[in-house]
């Protein structure tokens, strides 16, 4: 049985720690205790019994923060239950059908052998930060694109899995 999950996430303007917040929450609705942190902040896994990996993406890359996080931790990763999720299409395109992990994501997934991937849209609203977001926002192609019951959904299936103790290596 599972007794603690750790959502870890990177971000540059805030959209992808939220969507981590929501996983979070609904986890610990469906009775996982759950806790969210900057993929960049945890210095052990010590604590969990397992771990969701959520990264923004940034030209076709997922964010810094996560594969220096998946990459350190790569051992302890690849024995315990464990889950990923993107976030940036900036369109509905994510909440109408699957979006394929990145290249990279991928190739991770495949050596760690990660339980799920899911993409879910993304935000990029006035006040992002860097040249490009803050083109895009000016362009008007930016917006809050996050399907929250998606989100839900998503982490609600999670917290079955983790609580039925399928998810166990």
């Amino acid at each position: 049985m599972v007794h603690k999950i750790l959502v870890a996430y990177g971000t540059t303007n805030g959209s992808t720690a939220r969507i981590a917040e929501i996983v979070a929450e609904n986890l610990r609705k469906g009775g996982v205790s759950a806790e969210t942190l900057p993929a960049g902040s945890v210095t052990t896994l010590a604590p969990y019994d397992a771990v969701v990996v959520g990264g923004a993406l940034y030209g076709g890359r997922w964010h810094k923060d996560c594969r220096s996080f998946v990459s350190r931790n790569r051992r302890e990763l690849g024995t315990m239950p464990l889950w990923f999720f993107s976030s940036g299409p900036l369109d509905s395109s994510a909440s109408v059908r699957n979006i394929p992990p990145v290249s990279g994501v991928k190739r991770v997934m495949a050596r760690l052998d990660v339980k799920e991937h899911v993409t879910f849209g993304g935000c990029l609203q006035e006040g992002a930060t860097g040249y490009v977001a803050r083109k895009i926002v000016s362009s008007g192609k930016g917006g809050d694109f996050r399907d929250v019951e998606q989100i839900e959904a998503w982490a609600a299936g999670i917290g079955r899995t983790l609580t039925a103790g399928e998810a166990q290596r």
